[in-house]
């Protein structure tokens, strides 16, 4: 049987099937007047909450007429700036911000008109109450829609699930990140390249994969839409792209593969400027293609969203014309590293940095601890590792790429050789094929990025082979944690 205590003084009601706490006449199936503090809020159904400070957008568009009051029952939760229709008015009725005394008008202007001031040093928490701990079974739904609806001016941690994406993303304070870390595989794709051991079909269409976290031999995943070489790659988690290459015609084509399910390469679009040994890198929506060749040293910076189809936008453009940079990111911020610049001529130490989020102009970010060619790249979310070059080089390097300033050494590859390629997880980094002194090489050796070191055999690729294009699931341009 159902007992109601009371406490000495309570303002309690109960009339016509209503139930009223501090209330004379209860106007709702249960109304409670003054702040509800929940230490353990239990939802068992569909929960929607219509006022919440963390999910409060930062506009609030008022379209029609309104009036903003407390004490009578929240009308309205208004958080930042507030955008007022044409024609439509806002009345402020009673306002408590959590303070002793606040302003509504109380200063006079030098035409004799009131200003109004409303002043807090306190939170205010949306219909003046505190939620410690939430929790919500079956249904629950953050803000959402389409990557160009995000909130124009988030707060660090503020949540977000997007539409195009099928994702829930957070902001970290410099740019969204998706929270799927956990779904990668950690596959890693090479496709492409050039090979001596079919004389006359040097170029390869030939895609191959692996998984990263284990070790072994490649296994076959598709056919790029043609046989080429020095061509770059780039991914999200669940698109790889190949872009531009020689046939040995310089390429401005885009195609793509999802990484999760073997098969053969689609068109995505165009380069704006067909070129080969060219680079990219990437976060978790957006691929960035630097540098190439064709009729010269290119410093063009391209971009695409992944997620979509079409032709590359112009981005910016690199410190110099760079032939063969390696590409790598952190998400947030990528490096272009190393090649043969046109201006000054020769091969270069220097690594150009990006925002990848906002289109511009690359600026120095540091220098290799060695001058070379034919480098590769790989990163995780905080440390880049950069390898090989030229045919007597072994050399790797590392940088925090968060960090400005020079690299320092990491260890040695197995095999001397350039024109490798490399991928990574948020663990390890990955170098494939090359050309070696005195031939190709089908070797595949990794590293472990949080340790430094030498290199260590992974497996082989199905071919003697250089000059491929390389992505992953789970690269440090990914986000996420």
């Amino acid at each position: 049987m159902a007992n109601i205590r009371r406490e000495f003084g309570d303002d309690l009601t109960l009339k016509n099937g209503n139930l009223g706490i501090n209330t004379i006449t209860a106007q709702e199936k249960i109304d409670v007047v003054g702040v509800v503090k929940g230490r353990d809020l239990y939802a068992t159904g569909v929960s929607s909450l219509t006022a919440y400070e963390g999910f409060l957008r930062a506009d609030n568009q008022i379209v029609e007429s309104t009036t903003l009051e407390f004490g009578q029952g929240l009308k309205s939760s208004l958080s930042g700036e507030i955008i007022v229709g044409t024609g439509v008015t806002v009345t402020i009725g009673a306002v408590g911000l959590g303070t002793a005394e606040v302003g509504v008008g109380s200063t006079s202007g030098a035409d004799g008109k009131t200003a109004s001031n409303i002043d807090t040093t306190d939170i205010n928490l949306a219909g003046g109450s505190q939620i410690e701990c939430l929790k919500v079974y079956n249904t629950f739904t953050p803000p959402n829609g389409g990557t160009n609806e995000r909130p124009y001016a988030p707060k660090p941690g503020e949540l977000y699930y997007n539409y195009d994406f099928k994702t829930i993303e957070f902001f970290d304070g410099y740019g969204w990140r998706q929270v799927d870390n956990t779904t990668r595989s950690g596959r890693g794709v090479f496709a492409g390249g050039y090979d001596f051991t079919n004389p006359g079909q040097d170029n390869r269409s030939t895609i191959e994969f692996i998984q990263i976290s284990t070790l072994g031999n490649t296994s076959n995943f598709g056919d790029l839409l043609a046989a080429k070489r020095v061509c770059s790659g780039c991914s999200s988690s669940t698109r790889g792209l190949n872009s531009g290459g020689l046939t040995p015609s310089p390429l401005d084509v885009i195609e793509y593969v999802t990484i999760a399910s073997a098969g053969n390469s689609i068109d995505f679009g165009n380069l704006t400027v067909a070129r080969y040994a060219v680079s990219a890198l990437s976060s978790s929506t957006r691929g960035i293609n630097g540098g190439g060749f064709h009729p010269a040293q290119k410093n063009e910076l391209d971009y695409v969203e992944i997620a979509t189809i079409g032709n590359a936008l112009d981005f910016g453009d690199l410190s110099a014309g760079i032939y063969g940079p390696a590409g790598c990111s952190n998400g947030t911020r990528g490096l272009f590293g190393s090649g043969e610049r046109s201006s000054p001529a020769g091969q270069v130490t220097h690594i150009d940095a990006i925002t990848i989020q906002s289109k511009g102009n690359a600026v120095k970010f540091g220098d290799l601890t060695y001058r070379t060619y034919g480098i590769a790249a790989g990163s995780n979310s905080v440390t880049a590792i950069y390898g090989g070059g030229a045919t007597t080089l072994s050399n790797i390097n590392k940088i925090t790429i968060a960090s400005d300033g020079n690299v320092t050494d990491f260890g040695n590859l197995t095999v001397k050789r350039r024109s490798l390629s490399a991928t990574a997880s948020q663990t390890r980094v990955v170098f494939a094929g090359g050309y070696g002194s005195p031939a190709k090489v089908n070797t595949i050796d990794y590293v472990t990025i949080a340790s430094s070191g030498n290199a260590f055999d992974f497996g082989d690729l199905s071919r003697l082979i250089e000059q491929q294009s390389a992505f992953s699931d789970s690269h440090g341009g990914l986000g996420g944690f």
